[in-house]
């Protein structure tokens, strides 16, 4: 994983003729374009960004991550991008690994919009991503772990991991046995590419990234919260368990009742309970 600079964004700026969102493209460190979209706190002006980190497929102008953005935006201001190989941005989708670089420069990005504090929300595969950009990304002169990395301006205030997966290869239901196919074999990468329009790297990972358990330990003291519906039909209870229990303490663990995976699944009132702990930690 490439360490090199951020902070180098293409801006459209269309705030002197709107108060809506503002778009960008941001340089990651490894010179991949992604698309972002800033949208504005709509009660007024926020010291807090909220970064949102889609799931495998999503895109920033997917319904559920504009539902999301809206609800944030009530209270914060929010960042949303495309991880690469979705929407506009380029590059192919590593399925959880360079992603990581995608989310620094969206945090940088939210920092050089002004904001004081930006924290960060993950779905399913952007789940995993928060987790391992906490465990990497520290704020200058915070403690560093091995294989932290301590630069100003890209790490998360409080970091959100919804519907993450625990450990990497897992297969043990049908959804994911599906995307393990679309992800490995030429014919699956195909559906993938014309019919989710998500175009993924064809080459295995090497090396293996530290997996999401790896990370949690690694977080501390940024504040963690892991929530997971009980009707996930990706991921099994015992993946937000395991990920708590990483923690040792360090985390909070909200199980929810007859909620199924990811952003599709978390309704208004959960996107607000997000929100208002993401804000006060």
């Amino acid at each position: 994983m490439s360490s090199g600079e951020e902070g180098r964004f293409h801006t459209v700026d269309v705030s002197r003729i709107s108060s809506g969102p503002r778009r960008a493209t941001l340089l990651t460190a490894d010179g991949v374009p992604i698309e972002a979209v800033h949208d504005p706190c709509a009660g007024g002006p926020a010291t807090t960004a909220v970064v949102v980190a889609h799931g495998f497929t999503g895109s920033v102008d997917r319904p559920a991550v504009r539902r999301a953005a809206r609800v944030f935006a009530r209270r914060a201001g929010v960042v949303t991008f495309s991880f690469r190989g979705h929407g506009r941005s380029g590059g192919r989708s590593t399925v959880g690994d360079r992603e990581v670089l995608d989310l620094a420069a969206a945090v940088a990005w939210a920092r050089s919009l002004g904001y004081a504090r930006v924290v960060t929300v993950g779905f399913s595969m952007g789940g995993s991503v928060v987790l391992r950009h906490a465990a990497t990304y520290t704020a200058a002169g915070a403690p560093e772990h091995e294989g932290r990395t301590g630069r100003a301006g890209a790490h998360s205030d409080a970091v959100a991991a919804v519907s993450a997966p625990a450990r990497w290869y897992y297969r043990g239901t049908a959804p994911m046995r599906r995307l393990h196919w679309v992800v490995t074999r030429p014919a699956g990468r195909l559906v993938g590419r014309f019919g989710f329009r998500t175009r993924i790297h064809t080459e295995d990972w090497d090396p293996v990234p530290l997996s999401p358990v790896e990370s949690v330990p690694l977080i501390a003291p940024t504040p963690l919260l892991i929530v997971h519906g009980d009707r996930d039909p990706y991921f099994p209870l015992d993946h937000p368990r395991m990920l708590a229990a990483a923690a040792d303490g360090g985390a909070e663990l909200w199980l929810e009742p007859g909620m199924g995976h990811a952003e599709n699944a978390a309704d208004d009132a959960l996107l607000a309970r997000l929100a208002a702990w993401l804000l006060t930690r």
